[in-house]
């Protein structure tokens, strides 16, 4: 009993998570992302056609040609502004896509491994609702040290990212700002830090930049590569208390069940 495979990593499945992985990353990048790789020349395009559409009603008699060329050149340059936060946006949103499946995949082959060998519905509600540190607790218990991997520094940057990018201010932001304030663009930087202050800010100043989410979609997949192709009962050490009480409850709630059915 001592050698009963717990969780188990059939290399099929592993490889089909990277391979949804890689296919998120690429299309991203392809569809999305590279939308803005040329934000000039698209910020010309809008004042051209602004300078087009206004020229109509030019009057050589009462306007003076200065004036609609530097509303032209203001358009550009509101219409770029618009685009780069667009981009910052995009950027954003393709990393919580990313955070997000990798998460409810990881949780939900979690749930799958233990119903093979456990029943119940407190174990399932804690797996899923567990916070990002109690399933790593969990997956060091099965002799795994997630947390001294290259890649788990990146993914708990990229949970604390997409969590300031869903909430704003709170818990995460402060954590962000302590731990990894490479994310807060900060606009003063180049002034040789005489003016830089990171605890000012905040949410409006996240940023991420093409290496930073490649960054993220290698910890991902670094991640999926390195669970181990199984865990027998005999491995798990230092098992969280949350889990060890929430399978507690499930059995004695299935020792109540059988105790009325006898009854």
């Amino acid at each position: 009993m001592s050698d009963y495979v717990l969780f188990q990593m059939w290399e099929p499945f592993r490889q089909s998570l990277i391979k949804g992985h890689l296919f998120y990353v690429e299309q991203a990048q392809k569809r999305l992302l590279s939308q803005f790789a040329d934000m000039e020349s698209d910020a010309d395009r809008a004042a051209e056609e602004w300078l087009e559409q206004s020229g109509k009603f030019f009057d050589p008699d009462r306007h003076d040609p200065g004036d609609f060329y530097e509303a032209a050149h203001d358009i550009g340059i509101e219409f770029y502004g618009l685009l780069s936060d667009m981009r910052e946006q995009t950027r954003l949103s393709v990393v919580a896509g990313m955070f997000h499946e990798w998460d409810k995949q990881l949780r939900d082959w979690l749930v799958c491994e233990i119903q093979h060998w456990h029943r119940g519905d407190t174990v399932t509600s804690k797996v899923w609702s567990a916070d990002f540190g109690q399933i790593a607790d969990l997956l060091e218990s099965f002799g795994w040290d997630v947390r001294s991997k290259d890649y788990f520094r990146a993914l708990d940057a990229c949970r604390l990212v997409v969590n300031v990018y869903k909430h704003g201010k709170g818990r995460s932001l402060e954590e962000l700002r302590s731990r990894f304030p490479e994310y807060l663009d900060d606009p003063l930087k180049s002034f040789d830090g005489a003016l830089s202050d990171t605890g000012r800010l905040d949410h409006t100043h996240l940023k991420v930049g093409d290496a930073q989410i490649q960054a993220f979609a290698e910890g991902i997949q670094a991640f999926w590569r390195g669970i181990p192709e199984k865990v027998v009962k005999s491995q798990l050490t230092d098992v969280p208390d949350w889990f060890v009480k929430a399978i507690e409850k499930d059995r004695a709630a299935g020792a109540n069940s059988c105790a009325r059915g006898k009854a």
